[in-house]
């Protein structure tokens, strides 16, 4: 692994240099050609992780500015987005709720609500992670509830590697998760980063409400269908769930009565939730997430060393030079250019199908690297070939950020994939062969959204 990534490095450092020197193309500013050279850097040591993701967006940040594509000024100037502030409110909003003990709470009521039997706790596994993936980071869902599931299987006497239930359980975590971090900004870093990245390309937003109304319809039916291909899957060898109920119970009895705590952060929470819904569109979502995080120590509801233990620092430092490659990209014509230059053959596909390909590249190379890289990588461009089709950029960001979170097959693709393999109840061809599936009936949900529900909301390709 070591020697991979220092290839990715070399080969990286390389690359950038090759374009740097080679002669300007027709049609090319130089500066374009330097913003394609740094931003062929970024793609390969964002896909080989021969630097971490947010070291490779502050060598992006300097190398911006150093060769001369954008003024530092405007480049250190793209750090201060508002989706940067956005995602840093929400992590610290996560940080009092995983703290005071309250998502815990959340994810047993869930849970507890779904303990009859092995169908309906599979159910609940699945509802509790994507639910609270509506509110929370995945990976932060993922981690909370990975210690619950694996108390339950060791209460049902589940064997790892071969009991089919435990596959089930330990599948229904990492997907339940996943496919609820689609459904509005808060499950993920990537959903943040596209509006950034369409603000400054367009100075347009997408508001809350308006995301979670076009995108929480398809993660809902998407559990659905979780539960329906892990029900087919791998049938139940387990009858009684009772083992799995005393657990339940005794966690929930061990947290008590909620606290002062825990009742502030919850009206926090919710009040938070409906400023975003309500006044998202006059007034900035960023400010409001600030403001909710402030308010929580302004009442004493938690500190910042707490703070500093749950928030991901990392993904805050890359949404900068994803933001700022991005910007470059689209201010010295750059991606216009490999749209036009590279992307013939997609440019000329119905506006349908050029959807449907975004779609596609994003959800297989959601696989191999982060999906924050491959938002970062791929906005930018499918902007550039989307402009020529006249497809509206609000479609173009659904297009890529929403499949790009539907990572299925393998563990590297997100983190709740990871976290859930490491239990070890299941090997990669269990992932690998029931993900393909789950991925293909994604695709065609994703599909049906755009040809029949989104032209509803006014969103027509």
């Amino acid at each position: 692994m070591k020697r991979f990534r220092l290839l990715g490095l070399i080969g990286g450092v390389i690359l950038c240099l090759a374009i740097l020197i080679a002669p300007t193309p027709d049609g090319l500013a130089r500066e374009a050609q330097s913003a394609l050279a740094i931003f062929s850097l970024c793609f390969v040591l964002w896909v080989t992780g021969a630097l971490p993701l947010a070291v490779t967006s502050i060598l992006a940040i300097v190398m911006l500015p150093t060769l001369r594509v954008i003024p530092a000024s405007r480049s250190f100037s793209l750090f201060g987005s508002s989706a940067v502030f956005f995602i840093l409110g929400a992590f610290i909003m996560a940080a009092a709720m995983m703290k005071s003990g309250l998502s815990t709470r959340l994810a047993l009521v869930f849970l507890r609500r779904f303990d009859s039997g092995p169908r309906t706790l599979l159910a609940g596994v699945i509802l509790a992670g994507g639910f609270l993936a509506f509110w929370m980071p995945e990976h932060a869902v993922a981690a909370l509830m990975f210690p619950i599931v694996l108390e339950i299987a060791r209460a049902l006497e589940l064997e790892p590697g071969r009991s089919r239930y435990g596959r089930a359980l330990f599948l229904a975590l990492a997907w339940g998760t996943v496919v609820g971090g689609v459904a509005t900004f808060l499950g993920g870093a990537r959903n943040p980063l596209a509006l950034g990245i369409l603000k400054e390309h367009y100075n347009l937003s997408i508001g809350f409400l308006d995301w979670m109304v076009a995108v929480a319809p398809l993660s809902i039916v998407l559990m659905g269908a979780i539960f329906l291909l892990l029900s087919r899957s791998f049938p139940s060898n387990v009858t009684d769930v009772s083992g799995a109920s005393l657990v339940l119970r005794e966690k929930a009895n061990a947290l008590g009565p909620m606290g002062r705590r825990e009742k502030g952060i919850a009206a926090i929470v919710i009040v938070t939730i409906v400023c975003w819904i309500v006044a998202g569109r006059g007034f900035d979502l960023a400010s409001i997430s600030l403001l909710a995080a402030v308010s929580m120590f302004a009442f004493n509801l938690i500190d910042w060393k707490s703070v500093e233990e749950y928030v991901n620092w990392g993904v805050i430092l890359m949404y900068g030079g994803a933001i700022a490659i991005a910007a470059a990209l689209h201010e010295t014509g750059a991606a216009r250019w490999i749209a036009e230059a590279g992307m013939a053959r997609i440019g000329a596909m119905p506006p349908f199908w050029m959807l449907m390909t975004f779609a596609l590249v994003a959800t297989f190379l959601t696989e191999a690297i982060s999906n924050v890289a491959a938002v970062a990588l791929l906005l930018p461009i499918c902007f550039g070939i989307a402009e020529g089709a006249g497809i509206p950029p609000v479609l173009v960001v659904y297009a890529v950020a929403v499949p790009a979170g539907l990572a299925f097959a393998l563990p590297m693709g997100s983190p709740p994939n990871a976290i859930a393999y490491s239990a070890g109840y299941f090997r990669l061809k269990h992932s690998v062969s029931v993900g393909a599936l789950l991925k293909i009936v994604a695709l065609a949900l994703f599909a049906a959204a755009a040809l029949f529900y989104w032209p509803a909301l006014g969103l027509v390709v």
